[in-house]
């Protein structure tokens, strides 16, 4: 917080003038003050107390005192049930605010430049079918995790492991075999992930059929699902993929192309990107060495069908198959092999995988394995987990169809931003690429702000009706806002005694109101928010922060003209804030991935 550092040096020094008690700055505790309390700063004093023997009242009280006779920045105090509330003197809001306006917040200098990079991985789509509501949230808030850290000062790659191998993989291709009569993008119309999509789909749908027909001639469900003809022909499959048959390689390849190109273009409608891609087909026999190392090592084993497995019961966890019998890999194999691969490449601080909750046993497991195998580096491997998007219909299924396809969410989104901008009547002068243009940021916005605003941990339901709103906390009310901002800053630079607003001083003594003063402060908090947000993974940090702002903005556009030609210092001071309101709206905008429009 600003003057937050100043506000921890004078407490510490009071409390060794007082009462002989020697505190380092960082054992002071500082909070923001609570709205509906008067002060800038509040200073929680109860362990201080304790030292000292005193009430929390008293010592606040003494402190308060101790802290009006220092050089702190401090105007006035008051204490709220043993509470310490500082105000921080309104000339240092004003010049700290000047200083702002002058240059604006650079990127966060918070750490060594040549601190080793953060890596974000994120996407980590399969190849059997196109993206999905489940996996918008995982790209949404791996990209903006990673643009929020990359702002706070942190070197950041971004990176996404495709996983394009397996028997998943393997069951799209059979069912294309059996039932697409060499059906291809070009031939069907159809983007290349979701075509292969579809024969993940029919595998499922071939694959229930047999197994009825089995279970009809007598054997259990168990057993008919082991030896349904469909499943072993996938089963076989893989094994050939393993031993680099190739017309298997040949078929894989060509529908992996199609499922490439399709994820391009949604990632391009998204607008999100990655430094580097790994590809589960590239790294998978890294696992295996690892595991043949953990083996040499004697902190794996092997049981008698040939598989390896650890052993974490002394974990509180429980055994796990690193290794199949017949020499195939699991997931974890080739997570193992990644890890150490990319700590090899880039010597990273902290491998980030943004991962659903579902998978958290699984990132147990790849920690303490890595642990076992001696890696200095296990504790920096980070799951950033969350909880999973429901929709008013219910929990998605890919194998059975009935999941949101993410391209045809983002379109159905943008359309439904035209027509309810055309409804209000917004933009009757603009011409159709611009129209166009606005209709995507508004669409796109609302969805990305609708499930990034929701605390990654947190189980969401995701109501596309609801996110589009001009009114309210959604991302179409924050763009709206910024689009007001810069028609006020437009019209107050025609005005020839405002034209220079810009660069024109604030005078010292300015008598600010308590709107302004309330903006002033929520602008100037932004590295902070910036701070917090990069600390804990949350991009939801930044979305209320933006709501937040532009709640506060219309609330002073309302109670204060901003353009009087009679009172030019006021608005010109109005402008100032109006501008640098609009500036944080759009970095914030920017860290959630949205754009902002210029008008409206």
């Amino acid at each position: 917080m600003l003057f937050e550092p100043e506000i921890k040096v004078a407490v510490a020094e009071a409390m060794q003038k007082l009462y002989a008690i020697t505190l380092t700055p960082q054992e002071v505790s500082i909070n923001a003050t609570r709205k509906e309390f008067d002060g800038d700063l509040t200073v929680v004093v109860f362990n201080l107390a304790k030292q000292a023997r005193k009430s929390p009242d008293q010592l606040a009280n003494e402190l308060g005192a101790a802290i009006m006779e220092s050089s702190a920045p401090v105007s006035s105090f008051n204490v709220v049930k043993g509470f310490l509330n500082l105000v921080v003197k309104r000339e240092l809001w004003l010049s700290t605010f000047q200083t702002f306006s002058s240059s604006g917040y650079p990127v966060l200098p918070l750490n060594n430049p040549s601190e080793k990079p953060l890596l974000v991985e994120y996407s980590s789509p399969n190849t059997n079918k196109p993206l999905h509501l489940g996996h918008l949230r995982n790209i949404l808030l791996g990209y903006s995790v990673a643009e929020i850290l990359k702002a706070a000062g942190h070197p950041v790659k971004k990176v996404n492991l495709v996983n394009d191998r397996g028997i998943h993989i393997c069951k799209s291709m059979i069912a294309w075999l059996k039932a697409g009569n060499g059906e291809t993008p070009e031939s069907s119309g159809m983007k290349g992930d979701h075509l292969v999509g579809k024969y993940y789909v029919e595998f499922d749908k071939i694959y229930k059929s047999e197994i009825a027909a089995l279970v009809e001639k007598g054997q259990s469900e168990d057993d008919a699902k082991k030896n349904a003809p469909i499943m072993l022909e996938a089963q076989e499959m893989l094994r050939k993929w393993e031993a680099n048959d190739a017309e298997t390689i040949k078929l894989w390849e060509t529908m992996n192309s199609w499922v490439y190109a399709g994820f391009n273009s949604t990632y391009a409608l998204m607008g999100v990107d990655f430094d580097k891609m790994y590809y589960e087909s590239q790294t998978y026999l890294l696992g295996k060495e690892i595991v043949q190392e953990g083996l040499d090592k004697g902190v794996f084993y092997k049981k008698d069908d040939g598989s390896v497995w650890v052993d974490l019961t002394g974990d509180g966890l429980d055994h796990k198959l690193l290794l199949r019998g017949d020499g195939t890999s699991v997931y974890l194999t080739q997570d193992l092999g990644t890890a150490r691969l990319r700590y090899q490449e880039t010597g990273f601080s902290k491998l980030i995988y943004v991962v659903g909750n579902e998978q958290d046993y699984h990132f147990k497991v790849l920690k303490l394995a890595m642990k076992k195998l001696g890696y200095e580096w296990w504790n920096d491997l980070f799951h950033l987990s969350y909880a999973m998007v429901d929709l008013p219909s219910g929990k998605m299924k890919s194998r059975e169809g009935t999941v949101v396809d993410a391209d045809d969410l983002m379109n159905e989104m943008i359309t439904e931003a035209s027509t309810i901008t055309k409804e209000l009547g917004k933009i009757d002068d603009f011409d159709s690429d611009e129209a166009n243009r606005l209709y995507k940021m508004l669409g796109l916005g609302a969805l990305k702000y609708y499930i990034l605003k929701v605390d990654p941990e947190k189980r969401m339901l995701f109501n596309p009706a609801e996110s589009i709103d001009f009114n309210g906390n959604t991302g179409p009310f924050i763009q709206y806002t910024y689009a007001r901002i810069r028609s006020v800053i437009r019209k107050g630079a025609t005005i020839e005694s405002m034209a220079g607003y810009k660069t024109t001083a604030i005078d010292v003594n300015f008598a600010f109101n308590e709107k302004e003063y309330g903006l002033m402060k929520m602008i100037l908090s932004y590295p902070y928010e910036l701070e917090t947000a990069a600390e804990k993974f949350s991009p939801a940090i930044m979305a209320i922060y933006a709501f937040e702002l532009a709640k506060n903005y219309n609330q002073f556009y309302h109670e204060n003209p901003i353009v009087d030609k009679a009172d030019v210092n006021t608005s010109i001071f109005r402008l100032k804030l109006s501008e640098a309101c609009a500036d944080i709206l759009s970095k914030t905008l920017a860290l959630l991935g949205m754009q902002v429009p210029e008008r409206m």
